[in-house]
């Protein structure tokens, strides 16, 4: 049931573990200022007070219009159980990959839960839990707060720097210098990807005008360098890493869709969902595939 309540009521400890998104949330800020919060906030009672769990952009967006009060939804009264309806329902709600993992990491370390017993909850496979579990043990605090702040993209984190720390072997304090160093300058995922190969792979006075902020001269100097070997432009290796990861996971969704394990209703109810999504693209999915197909044929 929805109820309104006044913004002193709520408690922000979770903030932390949604990512901030400024240009999303400049548009829902001129949205609330014209039409008021028309989704209500979530949280779970504890006692005096809510503890905020999902609505952190409106609150915010409700803080700078000076809005005093706003719709509140309880997920219950037991905060265990509040993220863990948080993450069944992670599909609907957006949370993206890292704020899955921060709140199963929540669960593990501060809630005192197994990844047995996370996996059993959400229905999901140890293997589930473990890789968010992965993701937050392999990344420092301070680069946490960075991706989870805005002020680094997380698709350079995930696709670039973790490479880097697989292939390469670089180090968790190296992968923090590099985010402190890029952070906020509000460079674009190409040019992240290429200042990250002249920190890790070139020579110690490129790494040091990166440390210093001299962003312009490495940036310059990797323009002018030579095509790589393999003959492809930067967007051209990204694209055919993309279309590896997408043969990969059709082969894999191909062989788990017919597994006879695959039966409990939590499941039934999620897959239909994302395979409702999957579906309403797959036309025009398989149309830009014939397109490429068809381009690098005649090439």
């Amino acid at each position: 049931m929805t109820q309104e309540i006044e913004l002193s009521q709520l408690d922000l400890r979770y903030e932390g573990f949604r990512m901030k998104n400024p240009g999303l949330e400049a548009r829902l800020l001129a949205s609330i200022a014209q039409r008021g919060i028309e989704e209500p906030v979530e949280g779970v009672d504890a006692g005096p007070v809510r503890v905020l769990l999902n609505g952190f952009k409106r609150h915010r967006c409700a803080v700078r219009l000076g809005i005093q009060r706003l719709p509140y939804a309880s997920l219950g009264a037991d905060e265990v159980a509040g993220i863990m309806g948080l993450l069944r329902l992670s599909n609907t709600r957006a949370l993206s990959l890292l704020e899955q993992a921060r709140f199963i990491n929540e669960l593990k370390n501060a809630q005192g839960m197994t990844v047995a017993q996370i996996a059993t909850e959400l229905s999901r496979s140890k293997a589930w839990v473990s890789m968010r579990l992965g993701l937050m043990s392999e990344m420092t605090e301070p680069v946490r707060q960075q991706l989870f702040s805005g002020a680094f993209p997380v698709y350079s984190y995930m696709y670039t720097l973790r490479q880097f720390m697989r292939m390469n072997g670089v180090k968790r304090p190296e992968v923090e210098e590099f985010v402190s160093a890029v952070s906020g300058k509000k460079l674009s995922v190409r040019e992240i990807e290429q200042l990250a190969h002249g920190f890790f792979r070139g020579p110690d006075s490129f790494r040091q005008e990166i440390l210093k902020g001299n962003l312009a001269l490495p940036l310059e100097r990797m323009a002018q360098a030579p095509q790589d070997p393999d003959g492809c432009s930067e967007p051209e290796r990204v694209l055919l890493r993309d279309l590896e990861i997408v043969q990969k996971y059709m082969q894999r969704v191909m062989g788990k869709g017919q597994d006879p394990r695959i039966k409990s209703r939590n499941f039934h109810a999620q897959c239909h969902l994302l395979a409702g999504g999957i579906l309403s693209r797959n036309n025009a999915f398989l149309h830009s595939v014939r397109q490429l197909h068809d381009r690098s044929g005649q090439a």
